[in-house]
């Protein structure tokens, strides 16, 4: 992490607030473009709380790398592989299959439970990219808002992400607090079910109904499918768990001692870009050519899925300038601090300076747990690589995702306080 200046917290603080105040303003009441906003409000936020000019140049500059450099791969790939998937007859199968297997309703909950169980072992970026096109493709299927599926599928990888080990802010607590990690994994998935429920097909349901939100018009715009020409179930699920099984078998190999000798292997295969760029070379040999497309066809397809993604990246990333600004100055460690003087019980203290981590600084792996979740708002990048894929503007997003993203962390802070009562 660059180093940076010590400033005065109080200013900083003052900085914080005055400079989210601009970008609320810019966005909500002016209608200003996004990345702009966040932009300014970003400087903003530096120049108030007396970051040194250099200082701002490095955390935008960091926060334009560091999140490119997560996700840039990932959202070409996923759109490619989408793509594939789409012009297939694949999507088609899985939402066909799914409906039939589970019914509309129970759908919204398979979802849910998918995204928790992807999760574990894949960062959430790329559990959404892979999953996303799934919640679409029922969404088209059943005719209603994809809301109604998207948001359950959030809700379980948010869960999977922020609660379940192997991903890095169970562990680092788990580590941190000399605990066992079999009983982490057991509350977490205990904490999950309960705030996936909560956040997932409930939320999801009032969500779907309340906000009428299409498909993205690349899915809507794909004719219906002849169910007895579409590929097998199997195949489809085959090509999608691809990515999925090599990035866990790198989470295993690591802590099995009888796999140890294929740490290097699953290491390079596990890699989340290189796990998807696997899969999609499948999806173009197997669901592609082998279903009459030739290599020039499918060229153009791929190419233009690639169309709406320099918009998803460079706003994503300018998400990641303003948690760079925050975190640069120090105000997570400020709120830290101040909280940790409280006279409360453990368990409510570390949700709160999670809470207050994850709103100023705006990393869900930074804050860590239950915490982790709250309030994701114009510094998270995934609030807005969720509102670009999904295609909501940014007072939906507020009204749906953040909402959904607090009920995650707040059900799982109610379950573990319950908890900590018989402990």
């Amino acid at each position: 992490m660059t180093e940076v200046t010590a400033l005065d917290p109080k200013r900083l603080v003052i900085g914080a607030i005055v400079g989210l105040i601009i970008l609320l303003v810019l966005i909500i009441k002016f209608n200003v473009q996004a990345m702009i906003a966040i932009l300014v409000g970003a400087i903003a936020i530096g120049l108030i709380g007396g970051m040194p000019a250099a200082d701002i140049v490095n955390a935008v500059n960091d926060g334009i790398g560091n999140t490119l450099k997560g996700i840039a791969l990932l959202v070409g790939l996923g759109s490619m592989f989408g793509a594939i998937l789409e012009v297939s007859g694949g999507a088609q199968t899985l939402a066909v299959t799914m409906v039939k297997w589970f019914g509309d309703k129970k759908a919204a909950w398979a979802l849910g439970i998918t995204g928790m169980v992807i999760a574990m072992p894949v960062f959430f970026d790329a559990g959404l990219i892979i999953l996303i096109p799934l919640a679409f493709s029922l969404a088209k299927k059943t005719k209603r808002s994809s809301l109604f599926y998207a948001i359950p599928l959030l809700a379980g990888l948010a869960v999977g992400h922020a609660f379940i080990p192997p991903t890095p802010g169970p562990i680092l607590v788990a580590n941190l607090l000399n605990v066992d990690l079999g009983w982490v994994i057991i509350v977490g998935i205990f904490c999950g079910i309960f705030s996936m429920i909560v956040a997932g097909p409930v939320w999801g349901t009032i969500c779907g109904n309340k906000y009428m939100v299409p498909v993205p018009e690349h899915v809507a715009s794909q004719a219906d499918y002849d169910e007895s020409k579409l590929p097998n179930f199997w195949t489809i699920v085959g090509i999608i768990l691809i990515p999925l099984i090599l990035i866990i078998l790198k989470s295993v190999s690591g802590v099995v001692e009888a796999m140890a000798f294929l740490v290097p292997v699953f290491n390079f295969l596990g890699e989340p870009f290189v796990a998807l760029l696997i899969a999609t070379i499948a999806a173009m040999f197997i669901l592609g050519v082998k279903h009459g497309y030739n290599m020039k066809e499918l060229e153009k397809i791929m190419t233009k899925s690639l169309e709406p993604t320099g918009m998803i990246l460079l706003v994503t990333a300018c998400g990641g300038v303003l948690r760079y600004v925050l975190q640069y100055s120090g105000l997570g460690d400020v709120i830290g601090k101040a909280v940790a003087t409280m006279n409360l019980p453990i368990v409510v203290l570390a949700f709160i300076i999670a809470v207050l981590v994850r709103i100023s600084v705006g990393s869900a792996t930074a804050a860590v747990a239950g915490g982790a979740t709250v309030c994701s708002h114009f510094n998270d990048s995934g609030f807005w690589l969720v509102k670009s894929l999904v295609g909501l503007d940014e007072k939906t997003t507020l009204k749906t995702w953040t909402i959904m993203e607090t009920l995650v962390g707040a059900t799982g802070f109610v379950v573990a306080l319950v908890i900590s009562f018989f402990a």
